[in-house]
Formats: C-alpha cells, structure tokens, sequence
C-alpha cells in the first residue's frame, strides 16, 4: 500500500504561476481519448494529455491532463484524475488552471514523487473542461516508460475514453480500455456519525479507484486491483458504499450504516454579492454567486432551484430558473442556507411567468 503525501494546494494560490508555465509550448501530443459511442447518452467524461515530456537525463518539464464533459448531461459531484510516471521521472504536483473558480480541487503525491492522485469537485454542462499541469523532472538514467492519466466520475457513462498514455522515448500505443469494476464483499458496515472506520471493501477490477459512502468522498483510500482500504467520512443514517474507478462504479452490498449523533455541521453559508441583478423572467441568465463557505452548494432563486450549479468555497455559478418579480438568490450545504441581504436580490423582467 503505498503512502500519499498532505500535500494539498489550492486552486487560486496556482494561478501565481500561470505566467510562467504558460511561456512553455506545446510539446508531442499524447493519446486521443476515444469519442464516446452514439448510443451513450448521459454524462461522459473524457481524460487527454499533451505537453513538454522530459526526454533526457536532468531535465525538467511539464504536461496537462484535460479532462471534458463530453456527454449529453452535465458531470456533476466527485471527479477524480490519477497519473501515474515510469521510472526516472518524479513531479512535486499539479498546477489547476480552470477560472472562474467554481470547483473545489486537491491533490496529493506519493512519497517517491511516481503517483498522483487529484480530486475535483465542481458541475460542468457538456462541452465544458478543466486541466491541470503537471510538473516533471528527469534523473540522471535516460527516461523511458509509459505515463498514465485516468478519470473517473461514479455517473460516467463511457469508460472507453477515461485513460490516455504517452510513452517516453519508445513507440506510442493505444490507450487500455479500463474493466468494470465488481465488489463481492465490505468488512465493516456500521461505524460513529464522526467518521474515522476503516472499512475494506474487497472485489475485483478496483484499480485507480476511489470509495464514496453516500455522496461523500472517504477521507483517505487506496485501491489496489481486489481491495480498497478507505476510512469514512462523518454521516448519518445508512448510505450506500460505492467504489468509482475509471471503468465504472460498483456498490458494496449492504452499504454502511453510520451509529450516534452525525458531526457538527460545517460554517454556515454567505453571500456577498452577485454579478447580475436581473435578468429576462423566461429564466435562462448565467449568474455568479460570491460569498464564503460555498462549496458543495445549491442555489434557489426565491423557491426555485437554480441550474447548473457549480459551487468552490468562495464562489458559485448557476443559470436562473423562470420567476418573476424581485428575489433573493441563497445558497444551501450541508452548514444550512444562507441569510438573505439585500446584495442577493435578483429582479427579473418581463411579463410574469405563469
């Protein structure tokens, strides 16, 4: 079981060295993901990646790893992207590019610098991407070996585009096409609303994946191809324990019931201001949500949900439901909803919508 490194950085203290990376050109382009079949309808997200590979000793580069909604619904919740680098290569982590920054991201690095493993919270309507730059260094043996980038999402409906290699110095190949995942077997299904249980769920075809207990990512997993060890997140009630890799996600049967009182809820939260104060009342007006304590969020509009949301801590975006009239735009977490002041008001125009 390999140990992975707290090293977590967020989103906009990256943008600091966007000038810089962004001097670099474009190197050799790695494997295509394969298009999503035409039957495939619902969300699909798809991994690429391309860049400056180191390809002599004691050299430095980098690469993205893309990741798009290419599905017919937007990808919502929890996507998860890995690189994996052969050996003589090593990266110190990832660089996330993507404004405005309406997603959550993090990251971490195993200690030997070979793996990594990013998690990216945020909604994204097809046709929408992200990518992150990944940093890399070169020792003093010539680099050869295949690297690895995968995606996974637990609503993906096509896992033939979810994993891209580039090879090193050697002849490029096709990307594999990951298997489905099956889980036979979880070893502990109740545990304190606080979180903290090990649990192992056991099956086959886990590899690069990661463990949700209900809608929520464990604080800590690792998977290798017939068992994943994860520790819970705080919960309540009974929930469904699903492990998502990049061929597709499988729940554990009986699920896990979290026993006593849940945590405390997280910070309650606020909104500051909006970009737009009004819009026509047919609905349809792309709208930013400033504030804090945001992440994870819902957004209403009056009563009345808003689409496409996509919430980071400090900043949401979502598309106005039809209304009329003057209304405060709130948004809901886990912390509660927040209170209404008069920089939410959105006022729509136009005849009322009946």
């Amino acid at each position: 079981m390999t140990t992975r490194s707290a090293a977590v950085r967020s989103a906009p203290a990256l943008t600091l060295l966007t000038a810089l990376f962004t001097l670099l050109a474009a190197g050799p382009a790695a494997t295509t993901p394969a298009s999503p079949p035409a039957s495939a309808t619902g969300p699909n997200v798809a991994v690429s990646q391309a860049g400056n590979y180191p390809t002599r000793p004691n050299s430095y580069g980098n690469f993205s790893v893309s990741w798009a909604s290419t599905g017919t619904a937007d990808t919502t919740g929890i996507t998860r992207l890995t690189v994996d680098l052969p050996p003589g290569l090593t990266t110190g982590g990832a660089l996330m590019y993507s404004t405005p920054y309406d997603y959550t991201f993090d990251q971490t690095v195993s200690p030997d610098g070979r793996h990594l493993e990013a998690t990216f919270r945020g909604t994204r309507v097809p046709g929408r991407g992200d990518f992150m730059k990944v940093q890399v260094s070169s020792g003093a043996a010539r680099p050869s070996g295949v690297i690895r980038a995968t995606v996974a999402n637990r609503d993906d409906v096509d896992a033939a585009d979810n994993v891209s290699t580039y090879t090193v110095n050697g002849p490029q190949r096709p990307a594999d096409v990951p298997r489905r995942p099956v889980v036979t077997g979880i070893g502990t299904t109740t545990g304190p609303g606080t979180g903290g249980t090990a649990v192992t769920v056991t099956g086959t075809g886990l590899d690069d994946g990661f463990v949700l207990f209900g809608a929520d990512q464990a604080t800590t997993s690792h998977c290798t191809a017939t068992q994943c060890t994860a520790t819970t997140p705080g919960g309540s009630g009974s929930v469904p324990v699903t492990v998502v890799t990049p061929g597709g996600a499988a729940d554990a049967p009986g699920g896990f019931a979290y026993t006593g009182p849940p945590p405390a809820p997280p910070a309650t939260p606020v909104v500051t201001s909006l970009n737009r104060s009004s819009g026509p009342s047919q609905g349809g007006t792309s709208v930013y949500v400033l504030g804090k304590n945001l992440a994870g969020g819902t957004i209403a509009f009056g009563d009345a949900p808003a689409a496409h949301v996509s919430c980071g801590d400090s900043f949401c975006s979502g598309t106005s439901p039809a209304g009329s009239g003057t209304v405060h735009v709130t948004v809901t977490t886990a912390g509660g909803t927040s209170a209404t002041v008069d920089a939410d008001r959105f006022t729509y125009t136009g005849p009322e919508v009946t």
